[in-house]
């Protein structure tokens, strides 16, 4: 079957197209940019949905650098390298940044209650960068061949700024699975012990969700 404005194309291979163009239009500016999103945060990479202080969705962010790039807000010019990090409050704005690669962490303002395990034990070795009612930021790091003894987290982002340490966790006593690489990541509440086995130091990013009712970070 054809149709006089495509005589040449049949109607069923023309679907295809046309319901992807329909799931993209659908989904709006923000989820086609994305790399993560649940109920609690959206993240894109190399793009900044949540810019505008006014966008529906998007209440704090958090830019990280992964490369040099240039961070315009207000008068502001701000040069990042590789692992910083810029924190915007609900309701400020900035232009996307541009030079390089970066992430954008978005917190969506109404996210479920913070899920955190039973015990709560700050993890050592961990430099905060940031501190706020409803999240922190540190940088995790660890050398190769150290361990960071049992501690645990709260519900979390986690970007892995060096993509590729080999790690060794112990759950409840047992060594957990290896995980595939993957950059971006958000991880649920646990209690564990972890041991850099390969031969590149660790470094990621780290947002952790702050319960409530819980003061002061979980991390040191």
């Amino acid at each position: 079957m054809t149709t006089p404005e495509h005589p040449m194309i049949p109607v069923s291979k023309r679907w295809p197209a046309a319901a992807l163009f329909a799931a993209l239009f659908n989904a709006g500016p923000l989820q086609a940019a994305a790399v993560l999103e649940n109920d609690y945060v959206l993240v894109s990479r190399d793009d900044a949905p949540c810019a505008q202080g006014s966008t529906p969705g998007c209440a704090e962010r958090v830019i990280v650098a992964m490369g040099e790039i240039q961070l315009r807000f207000g008068k502001v010019l701000r040069a990042m390298r590789r692992g910083e990090v810029a924190v915007f409050k609900a309701g400020e704005s900035y232009r996307s940044p541009t030079g390089g690669a970066f992430f954008e962490v978005a917190i969506k303002p109404n996210h479920p209650p913070v899920k955190s395990p039973a015990e709560i034990i700050p993890p050592a070795k961990n430099t905060i960068v940031y501190e706020g009612e409803r999240f922190f930021i540190y940088e995790e790091r660890l050398a190769p061949g150290d361990t960071r003894e049992r501690h645990s987290h709260s519900q979390r982002v986690e970007i892995r700024i060096n993509q590729g340490p080999l790690l060794r966790q112990i759950i409840d006593g047992k060594d957990a699975p290896q995980e595939p690489p993957s950059v971006v990541n958000f991880r649920e509440p646990i209690i564990h012990s972890v041991t850099n086995v390969g031969d590149m130091p660790l470094w990621n990013f780290i947002l952790e969700f702050r319960p409530a009712g819980r003061a002061g970070p979980s991390a040191k």
